[in-house]
């Protein structure tokens, strides 16, 4: 089944978003963002791991998060993400405006028959 572009583009652009919203409590590392947003997503969101590298490095060159190896218990060492002071400025920023897009969006696109019929609904004595 071929993925219709809009739903797409409307992904893609908010991958930063997502991001920086799952690192803005604690540092995460790449697999764990995609695990959380499987989980938080009802399981219906699956991103792969060269996407989130991708989103992950255009963030870090925007300055908005920093990275550190770590080692984690007896695993390897993993690269984890934090945001950085700038980051944090970002995701309020960006949280922001997505609130105010998505609301006005969502008034744009409500069912004007629905409201002409409430509002008659109203009117009457």
């Amino acid at each position: 089944m071929a993925t219709d572009q809009f739903a797409k583009d409307l992904a893609t652009g908010s991958y930063d978003l997502v991001v920086l919203d799952i690192l803005r409590n604690r540092p995460a590392y790449g697999y764990e963002i995609v695990r959380r947003v499987f989980e938080q997503s009802r399981h219906t969101v699956l991103w792969r791991q060269t996407t989130v590298s991708r989103v992950l490095r255009h963030l870090e060159t925007q300055g908005f998060v920093a990275s550190q190896w770590r080692k984690a218990g007896k695993c390897r060492e993993r690269k984890y993400y934090r945001l950085t002071v700038r980051g944090q400025r970002a995701w309020r920023t960006r949280r922001d405006q997505w609130h105010s897009f998505s609301t006005l969006l969502n008034t744009l696109l409500t069912d004007r028959a629905h409201l002409s019929a409430s509002r008659n609904r109203r009117d009457r004595p």
